[in-house]
């Protein structure tokens, strides 16, 4: 099955593969095109992720083939162009702590929009957090209306862990508005940062 994600925006490739996946119903495999190498680390990430066969080759300039094999079909087939294994993306064990829907101190709306360019930011680095957490008054950024939605969901894409403070979630009674990432609690944020290579907190 061909997936032809030329031109998409991420998750958009990640998206439409998984579409292709659940529409074999089954074993067998989903070819891919993208038109840039993050799309190809985002593939093969959640083809790692889910226990996928994935392969990868550059077909032209701009082009891009990622193969994934889903099931009892272990082998890429004769007939395909020659593809190399990909590598895993480069993910740090960094852990980002947001505790706030703003960043620094000052006026508010200026800080909301200082935290909603971090995030975006982030989603531009050739080296990912490994987990972003978030708590207190940044539980709203993982829920409905949160301005960041859009570039968690591209960041979760490409692996990183976004994890939420129920009793944060909770307290401001927005547990159930919660749009992207997990829930978590107060003995996993703090062993999170202890085995962190570092934090940051923006």
């Amino acid at each position: 099955m061909l997936v032809n994600a030329m031109g998409d925006a991420c998750p958009i490739p990640v998206v439409k593969t998984k579409n292709a996946i659940k529409e074999l119903q089954g074993a067998g495999q989903v070819e891919v095109w993208v038109d840039n190498e993050i799309a190809v680390q985002n593939l093969t990430k959640m083809a790692q992720q889910k226990g996928y066969g994935v392969n990868s080759a550059k077909l032209e300039e701009g082009k891009f083939q990622v193969l994934l094999t889903v099931g009892d079909a272990a082998a890429v087939e004769e007939s395909a162009p020659q593809v190399e294994e990909c590598r895993m993306d480069a993910r740090s064990g960094k852990v980002v702590v947001i505790s706030s829907e703003t960043m620094g101190e000052g006026d508010p709306v200026l800080g909301k929009l200082l935290m909603k360019g971090f995030i975006f930011a982030l989603t531009q680095q050739d080296v990912l957090p490994q987990t972003i957490l978030f708590y207190n008054g940044g539980a709203h950024l993982t829920c409905e209306a949160s301005p960041a939605l859009e570039d968690l969901r591209s960041l979760e894409a490409q692996g990183v862990e976004i994890l939420t403070c129920g009793t944060c979630l909770n307290h401001y009674g927005i547990a159930d508005k919660l749009q992207v990432g997990g829930v978590t609690n107060m003995y996993v944020i703090c062993e999170k940062m202890l085995q962190a290579s570092s934090v940051i907190k923006p």
